[in-house]
């Protein structure tokens, strides 16, 4: 099977600007695609896949921070951390990056490990 390495250069703009540079070089791989339309899909799924690992990163940090007042026994530093927390899980919820059951277990799971602190 012939591959076609194609460079180029693309912006990733929507981002961060910590997240990436402002122009990276890319190496797009087209196995097979051969149609203009699903070449688009490729770039555009690389796009929503970097998104949504950006999304669920920062839940995953949220929710280390939650847990680690948790077991520092900090109340008030808990309770701030699990508003925040929620808000990130349910605007993913809402973009589609997690079902709604994965968002509410989630928030049930957090909201029950700050609950028994009091």
């Amino acid at each position: 099977m012939i591959q076609s390495y194609v460079f180029r250069e693309t912006s990733v703009s929507g981002f961060p600007e910590n997240f990436h540079a402002k122009k990276q070089y890319r190496l797009e791989v087209y196995k097979l695609a051969n149609i203009k339309s699903a070449k688009k899909r490729i770039l555009v799924i690389e796009t929503k896949t970097l998104r949504n690992k950006m999304v669920k990163s920062k839940v995953k940090t949220l929710t280390k921070k939650v847990e680690a007042a948790v077991a520092a026994a900090d109340k008030n530093a808990a309770a701030t951390a699990l508003k925040n927390a929620v808000v990130a899980i349910d605007k993913a919820a809402a973009k589609g990056i997690f079902h709604k059951n994965t968002a509410a277990r989630k928030v049930s799971r957090l909201s029950k490990a700050v609950n028994k602190m009091a």
